[in-house]
C-alpha cells in the first residue's frame, strides 16, 4: 500500500468549495507530520497492525498515527490511502494515455463523467499548447491489448459527444517506477550552516 496523492473518485461540487476552502487553510506539517510522511511515503508495512507499526517508528501509538493521517486527509495534505497494484502483473499490459481535444465550455462537466468511468485510472484537465497540442482533457486507460483501449477510447468518446473535436491514444513504450511525492529529510542540527 502507499500513501498516494491521487483523487480516490470524481469531486462532486461540494468537494470543490471544500477544497477551495482547505486550500486557504494551508497549514506547513509540524516535526510529526512529517516524521509520519517520511515513514509511509514508500509504503505502508505489509503487516496486520501498519498504523502500529509506523507509530513504533516514529515513537507513538498507532492509533495517534491514524488520526494524524485522517487530519492531514481532512485539511488536504494526503488525499487518500490506497492499495497501488501492479497492472502489469494482473496482466493490464496495454496502457494508453488518451488525450482530448474537448470544447472548454463543457470540460468540466464532462471531465468528472470521464473521471468516473471505471476503466480511466487518472483523468486530468492540461492547458493547450496550440497549434501544436490542442488537447485539454487526458484520460488514462488499461487493458489486456491495445483492441481493449481502443474500445475503451470509442466509450470515451462517445460520452464526450459533439464537445470532442479529437484525440489520440499514447501508448506506453516502457515501464517507469511510479513514486508520488518525496519529502526530503530534515538536516540535521549538527550540520553547520555557512
Amino acid at each position: 500500500m502507499s500513501v498516494s496523492t491521487c483523487p480516490s473518485r470524481p469531486a462532486e461540487d461540494s468537494d470543490l468549495e471544500n477544497r477551495d476552502a482547505q486550500q486557504g487553510d494551508v497549514r506547513e506539517l509540524d516535526a510529526t507530520d512529517r516524521a509520519i510522511v517520511l515513514a509511509t511515503q514508500a509504503g505502508l508495512p505489509l503487516v496486520p497492525d501498519p498504523w502500529g507499526a509506523v507509530g513504533r517508528e516514529v515513537g507513538m501509538s498507532g492509533e495517534e498515527v491514524l488520526e494524524r493521517i485522517q487530519a492531514m486527509q481532512a485539511c488536504g495534505v494526503i488525499r487518500r490511502v490506497a492499495a497501488v497494484p501492479n497492472h502489469y502483473r494482473l496482466g493490464y499490459v496495454a496502457n494508453g494515455m488518451t488525450v482530448w481535444n474537448v470544447d472548454d465550455a463543457h470540460i468540466e462537466r464532462l471531465g468528472r463523467q470521464v473521471a468516473a468511468i471505471q476503466s480511466v485510472s487518472h483523468c486530468y484537465r492540461r492547458p493547450r499548447h496550440l497549434p501544436h497540442w490542442p488537447y485539454n482533457l487526458f484520460a488514462m486507460l488499461h487493458g489486456r491489448s491495445r483492441d481493449e483501449v481502443e474500445r475503451q477510447a470509442e466509450e470515451l468518446r462517445e460520452r464526450l459527444g459533439d464537445a470532442c473535436r479529437g484525440h489520440r491514444i499514447l501508448y506506453s513504450s516502457r515501464i517507469l517506477k511510479k513514486t508520488g511525492l518525496r519529502l526530503a529529510a530534515a538536516p540535521s542540527n549538527t550540520q553547520r550552516r555557512g
